[in-house]
Protein backbone atom coordinates (compact mmCIF):
# COMPACT_ATOMS: atom_id res chain seq x y z
CA UNK A 1 0.00 0.00 0.00
CA UNK A 2 1.65 3.50 -0.85
CA UNK A 3 1.54 5.56 2.46
CA UNK A 4 2.47 9.43 2.60
CA UNK A 5 4.82 10.97 4.58
CA UNK A 6 5.50 14.25 6.20
CA UNK A 7 8.51 15.40 7.98
CA UNK A 8 9.80 18.37 9.22
CA UNK A 9 13.59 19.75 9.23
CA UNK A 10 14.63 22.56 11.23
CA UNK A 11 18.55 23.48 12.58
CA UNK A 12 19.14 23.05 15.84
CA UNK A 13 18.33 25.83 18.78
CA UNK A 14 21.62 26.42 18.81
CA UNK A 15 22.63 27.10 15.09
CA UNK A 16 22.01 30.45 13.95
CA UNK A 17 19.07 30.75 11.48
CA UNK A 18 19.97 33.96 9.51
CA UNK A 19 16.33 33.52 7.61
CA UNK A 20 14.41 33.00 10.65
CA UNK A 21 16.08 36.23 12.23
CA UNK A 22 15.06 38.33 8.43
CA UNK A 23 11.47 37.09 8.35
CA UNK A 24 11.40 37.85 12.04
CA UNK A 25 12.40 41.32 11.18
CA UNK A 26 10.29 41.69 8.16
CA UNK A 27 7.37 40.62 10.52
CA UNK A 28 8.24 43.18 13.60
CA UNK A 29 8.42 45.77 10.85
CA UNK A 30 4.73 44.44 9.71
CA UNK A 31 3.82 45.09 13.22
CA UNK A 32 3.92 41.35 14.37
CA UNK A 33 6.13 42.59 17.28
CA UNK A 34 4.32 39.36 19.32
CA UNK A 35 6.16 36.94 16.63
CA UNK A 36 10.12 35.86 18.40
CA UNK A 37 12.71 33.06 17.47
CA UNK A 38 11.02 32.62 13.97
CA UNK A 39 13.35 29.36 12.45
CA UNK A 40 12.80 28.48 9.21
CA UNK A 41 12.95 24.98 7.65
CA UNK A 42 11.83 22.42 5.00
CA UNK A 43 8.98 20.24 4.71
CA UNK A 44 9.66 17.08 3.08
CA UNK A 45 6.62 14.97 1.55
CA UNK A 46 7.57 10.96 0.66
CA UNK A 47 4.99 8.30 -1.09
CA UNK A 48 6.03 5.53 0.32
CA UNK A 49 5.18 1.65 -0.79
CA UNK A 50 4.96 -0.03 2.88
CA UNK A 51 2.75 -3.13 4.14
CA UNK A 52 1.65 -0.67 7.21
CA UNK A 53 1.54 2.84 8.62
CA UNK A 54 4.01 1.68 11.11
CA UNK A 55 6.43 0.36 7.85
CA UNK A 56 6.19 3.45 6.47
CA UNK A 57 6.84 5.73 9.36
CA UNK A 58 10.73 3.12 10.05
CA UNK A 59 11.23 3.60 6.43
CA UNK A 60 10.73 7.63 7.09
CA UNK A 61 12.81 7.53 9.94
CA UNK A 62 15.58 6.30 8.02
CA UNK A 63 15.57 7.75 5.29
CA UNK A 64 15.84 11.25 7.56
CA UNK A 65 19.12 9.90 9.56
CA UNK A 66 20.60 8.96 6.38
CA UNK A 67 19.70 11.43 3.95
CA UNK A 68 17.19 14.33 4.60
CA UNK A 69 18.04 15.74 7.79
CA UNK A 70 21.95 16.55 8.60
CA UNK A 71 22.42 15.19 12.21
CA UNK A 72 24.87 17.61 13.03
CA UNK A 73 22.82 20.74 12.32
CA UNK A 74 19.46 19.80 12.41
CA UNK A 75 16.60 17.68 13.66
CA UNK A 76 13.50 16.34 12.05
CA UNK A 77 10.03 15.07 13.04
CA UNK A 78 8.18 12.61 11.03
CA UNK A 79 4.65 14.80 11.66
CA UNK A 80 2.02 12.20 9.68
CA UNK A 81 2.01 9.02 8.03
CA UNK A 82 -1.65 8.77 5.85
CA UNK A 83 -3.12 6.73 3.36
CA UNK A 84 -3.73 10.23 1.05
CA UNK A 85 -1.94 13.16 0.51
CA UNK A 86 -2.24 16.32 2.98
CA UNK A 87 -3.15 19.50 0.55
CA UNK A 88 -3.24 22.13 3.02
CA UNK A 89 -1.74 21.83 6.25
CA UNK A 90 -4.13 23.60 8.04
CA UNK A 91 -5.66 20.25 7.90
CA UNK A 92 -3.11 18.77 9.96
CA UNK A 93 -3.24 17.93 13.96
CA UNK A 94 -0.03 17.98 15.01
CA UNK A 95 0.77 16.86 18.92
CA UNK A 96 3.41 17.90 20.91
Amino acid sequence: MKYYAYIAIERKEAILDPQGKAVEHALSSLGFREIENTRIGKLVRLAITASSPEAARAIAESASEKLLANPIMETYSVLEISDEPVLHAAEWEING
